[in-house]
């Protein structure tokens, strides 16, 4: 098996345990009023589905594995199931908890294909493409664009350390693409840190919808705030702080934990 499967796995079969996530528990409620999509026309070939990231709790999804390494297709489908059926707000599909670094792009339409025949128009869909090569990105850009997913997880290429001008030429690259773009800034895991006031080069361009803030500065938040105001969709992309992070003003969280303590 892969890496986090094994935990992630044991935790879900725990996962009727749980009555809420833990914004919910927070006593935090979103309006599905709040959305972010492109306001004129995609190029997009799924542009007619779409469906807008909303606020709330968003699932970084785990990808399940059998034995021998494969893709447990059921056991996905299930999983997928089980957050309709628990409301959860949104999913995040190969990112770095559905093991997207070590799948092929054929494992990738496999997992997406499911993800769409299991949730489209019922859970706003987001696809991990972010990689360091950008011809890759947009490889796995399109891949998501032709299955019909809803929007693409963009993260800052990781080791290389691009420069600001780089990282906002990357983002807006992208997002020309067509399908909407969540911008996804980790630097503990890339090394390099989008800065707030270039996230706001990016924020007009009208296929970028969100910012995934990993970063666990709680103090970002209001800066980035007032750089973009309400362009972007704000989510916490680290569990420890999600909760403080949605009390002071972030639209929700894509969560680890939602894999078993869903919206």
């Amino acid at each position: 098996m892969r890496p986090l499967i094994l935990a992630a796995v044991a935790l879900l079969a725990s996962a009727d345990a749980f009555q809420s996530s833990q914004i919910r528990r927070a006593g935090l409620a979103f309006s599905p009023s709040r959305t972010r999509s492109s306001s004129t026309a995609i190029t997009a070939s799924n542009a007619n589905e779409i469906v807008p990231l909303k606020q709330g709790s968003t699932v970084a999804l785990i990808t399940p594995m059998t034995p021998t390494g494969e893709v447990d297709m059921p056991a996905l489908r299930n999983i997928l199931r089980f957050h309709v059926e628990s409301g959860t707000d949104g999913l995040c599909i190969l990112g770095t908890t559905g093991e997207a670094s070590t799948l092929s792009m054929a494992e990738r339409a496999t997992v997406l294909t499911a993800a769409v025949e299991e949730v489209k128009g019922k859970i706003p869909i987001m696809a991990g493409v972010g990689t360091i090569d950008p011809e890759h990105v947009k490889e796995m850009t399109q891949q998501a664009i032709d299955v019909g997913c809803d929007a693409a997880l963009v993260v800052t290429p990781y080791y290389v350390k691009p420069p600001q001008r780089g990282l906002v030429k990357h983002f807006l690259t992208m997002a020309e693409m067509g399908l909407p773009v969540v911008i996804y800034n980790v630097p503990g895991r890339t090394g390099v840190d989008f800065q707030s006031n270039n996230l706001a080069l990016c924020a007009d361009h009208e296929n970028i919808v969100a910012l995934k803030d990993a970063t666990g500065d709680l103090d970002r938040l209001e800066e980035v705030r007032n750089y973009v105001g309400d362009k972007l969709l704000l989510y916490s992309g680290d569990d420890s702080t999600e909760a403080e992070y949605v009390l002071r003003g972030g639209d929700g969280c894509i969560s680890v934990t939602a894999n078993v303590a869903p919206a």
